[in-house]
């Protein structure tokens, strides 16, 4: 997608590194941007980052739907919609607090409906919505049942928003291993976690924040694109 000039565009999650690095190709491109997001402190940070006109910042917690209805009234009519919003709730099931995991499940399931339920309508033609989803739910592993299971049912989610909501788009994107500053807090083991994670991928190489930016593009500009999962793993599902 070469160009996003005369198109607006949702970023939820525009304080992370990811959404900040979407939010800051999206405007090179053109976009017109709304940032939205928990954390207003980070939301003008990645404002304060971007080329181009002033980017709206408006706060907003998957978890409560009165803030989701706020969003859409601040938002208005737009043409796509991309949420990189993730609250992992990670440990050994018998150690996991309920909080945590409705929280998990508000960041990749009921957000997203509810983003659907109040958002869609103010979708442009051609317009799409874009959740994203993780290689956790291809490849569970002890003390990530919630990440799993969260990552897999938006993979379902997005199929039933893609019917229910046509001709709207949706559409997942399915990161596995990116080195995109999450991993930074295992320090000096980094290098080594993500070689052994190259070295193991069909790909032979670990992901980029780039590598994501792409699939979300390609997933706003095709439009016969729907209901479908984008898979950047590097084919790590597989290995």
């Amino acid at each position: 997608m070469e160009t996003l000039a005369g198109r607006r565009l949702v970023v939820i999650g525009a304080g992370s590194h990811t959404g900040r690095h979407l939010a800051r190709t999206a405007a090179e491109r053109g976009a017109e941007l709304v940032l939205a997001g928990p954390d207003p402190r980070r939301l003008e940070w990645t404002a304060g980052e971007l080329p181009g006109p002033a980017a709206a910042v408006v706060p907003v917690d998957l978890a409560d739907e009165a803030s989701i209805a706020a969003l859409a009234d601040a938002v208005g009519p737009f043409d796509h919609l991309v949420s990189t919003a993730a609250m992992p709730a990670n440990g050994p099931l018998a150690e996991l607090e309920l909080a945590d995991i409705q929280r998990a499940f508000a960041a990749k399931v009921i957000g997203p409906m509810l983003l659907a339920k109040h958002l869609a309508g103010q979708v442009r033609e051609g317009g799409s919505f874009t959740f994203f989803s993780g290689v956790a739910a291809w490849r569970p592993a002890p003390a990530r049942t919630v990440m799993a299971t969260t990552n897999g049912a938006l993979a379902f989610l997005v199929q039933a928003l893609a019917v229910e909501l046509a001709p709207v788009r949706v559409n997942a994107v399915s990161p596995g291993i990116v080195d995109s500053g999450s991993w930074d807090g295992l320090g000096a083991d980094k290098a080594g976690f993500l070689r052994q994670v190259a070295e193991r991928n069909p790909a032979r190489r670990v992901g980029t924040p780039d590598d994501l930016v792409d699939a979300v593009l390609y997933a706003l500009g095709s439009p016969y694109v729907t209901g479908t999962v984008l898979h950047v793993d590097g084919g790590g599902r597989l290995a």
